[in-house]
């Protein structure tokens, strides 16, 4: 089930409104250029002072099963349980400080942005790729030694689309189900704010 369009009112390009987040996977590796295709895409993203603060640890189960493991066992129980079948583990992370050693505070909004652009060349390629917020971040950095200096604000699993029917029945009716976001209302302010609750 790779195609689950957005639906919206006013036309987008299909590469963002085709891209979306699925839990089921095929068990079959992801080839090594498809990888590195992901990450030469995040690498482009843009950046305050061209910063980049992006970093990436990358695990891939075909490669490293002993790495993969490591950071699969950081995952909270019910992303392990979907994720039996990922191929590839990409942690993102944040460099907190700047090339003058000074805090950096759009290091979390820059690296996002590259996030955004590793998942939408995963969609383009036809790969699947969720990215997760359920992980030990403590664990994670024990586990393979990083600097406190980089933050995981991120896990994106990546394989190739299964079938939804391989899920348990909760979730595959969540991967079956249309796609949801809040009305354009809600989240766009044009000339004005108006704070949550008010009229």
């Amino acid at each position: 089930m790779a195609d689950k369009f957005a639906p919206t009112d006013i036309h987008i390009h299909p590469l963002i409104a085709g891209r979306w987040s699925p839990r089921a996977y095929a068990d079959r590796p992801v080839s090594p250029d498809d990888v590195r295709a992901l990450v030469q895409a995040a690498r482009w993203a843009p950046s305050a002072f061209n910063g980049q603060p992006w970093r990436f640890l990358i695990l891939e189960k075909g490669t490293n099963a002993v790495a993969f493991d490591r950071g699969f066992r950081t995952l909270v129980p019910f992303n392990q349980s979907w994720n039996k079948n990922a191929q590839v583990l990409i942690v993102v992370l944040a460099d907190t400080l700047n090339f003058k050693g000074d805090v950096n505070r759009t290091a979390h909004y820059d690296a996002g942005a590259s996030a955004l652009a590793l998942l939408l060349e995963a969609h383009a390629r036809g790969l699947a790729a969720h990215s997760m917020s359920g992980f030990d971040a403590p664990a994670l950095l024990a586990g393979f030694g990083i600097d406190k200096r980089y933050v995981p604000l991120a896990m994106i699993s990546v394989a190739h689309h299964g079938d939804p029917g391989d899920l348990p029945v909760d979730l595959g009716e969540r991967e079956r189900a249309p796609r949801q976001r809040r009305p354009l209302g809600e989240i766009a302010h044009f000339g004005k704010w108006t704070n949550e609750g008010e009229i």
